[in-house]
């Protein structure tokens, strides 16, 4: 683990955004509560304008508000890191430009949105991102971009300079090692719910994370526990992530921000609705959601 505490390091929740009912208007004032509310709970700091986020639905207006309106509630200390997704490197430059002028600490970038890029292009492009100046975080999520940050081409890109974390998705957990031995001053994050402790393990210094939404306080008392170096908090991590993980599987499942929402809901957090495509959880999928949050709930998480 390093040393000093950079604004990327961490539980950084990827921010649900709340809709109305009808219309599927953004509520600004609940978004920002949201933000406020997350750090008094312990969190270090929100990424907004993740797919969690539902970013892909919302226009540029939106878009940049989410940024404004998440930097405006965050108090002193408290990071946020937009994601700043886009198709290409000249797309994506504008979003971090964006972010840098509303006050962002950090910002996480996909390669390349929807382009199958070959290594010579990903390197491009996280070198217009850098040109920036502000914190760069990789996001290596192969399922969606179908571009793979190995840990060869994330140890060119650190090696460049052009990025100073990874938030680590693909979910093998034989991974980070090979990442610390080939760029170990690149920074690991937690990049999926369901892996905390095995990445944590490995030494992970943050964590990118979903069920913080409903469940900041355990949840932050569970990746301390998971990072520390004490041998008696690893042993107290083991059964807390085990009664946590039929929730925090569903952030790997593509009906994730259906089944974050709902539990945030249990929770007594306004969750609400999804903007189109996403639609409602299967009954059966919603039942099982209900099912685990209730059971965290009534256990005494929160």
């Amino acid at each position: 683990m390093t040393a000093a505490k950079q604004p990327w390091h961490g539980v950084h929740v990827a921010t649900a955004l709340p809709f109305s009912d009808e219309g599927y208007a953004v509520d600004w004032d609940g978004f920002a509560e949201h933000v406020s509310w997350l750090a008094a709970q312990g969190c270090d700091g929100v990424c907004p304008n993740g797919s969690l986020g539902e970013y892909q639905s919302l226009s540029d207006e939106e878009r940049s508000r989410v940024v404004e309106t998440a930097v405006a509630a965050a108090p002193d200390g408290f990071g946020v890191m937009p994601g700043v997704a886009a198709y290409g490197a000249l797309q994506a430059r504008r979003w971090i430009e964006q972010a840098a002028e509303a006050g962002a600490s950090s910002v996480l970038l996909l390669p390349p949105n929807s382009y199958r890029a070959d290594d010579r292009t990903v390197v491009a492009h996280y070198r217009e991102a850098a040109k920036v100046g502000i914190p760069v975080v990789a996001y290596n999520n192969p399922y969606d971009t179908r571009v793979d940050l190995t840990p060869e081409l994330l140890a060119e890109l650190h090696g460049e300079g052009l990025v100073v974390a990874v938030k680590e998705f693909t979910g093998d957990v034989r991974r980070p090692y090979r990442i610390h031995e080939l760029a170990p001053g690149l920074d690991l994050l937690i990049g999926a719910d369901d892996v905390l402790l095995e990445v944590a393990l490995a030494g992970a210094v943050g964590w990118i994370a979903g069920y913080p939404n409903a469940l900041p306080r355990t949840s932050v008392e569970l990746y301390r526990l998971a990072t520390s170096d004490d041998p008696a908090d690893i042993a107290a991590a083991v059964p807390l992530y085990r009664a946590l993980h039929p929730l925090l599987r569903w952030d790997s499942k593509p009906e994730f921000v259906q089944a974050i929402k709902l539990s945030m809901e249990l929770a007594g957090r306004k969750g609400g609705v999804c903007r189109p495509p996403r639609s409602p959880l299967p009954p059966e999928s919603a039942a099982a959601v209900r099912a685990a949050t209730e059971a965290a709930l009534a256990a005494g998480h929160r």
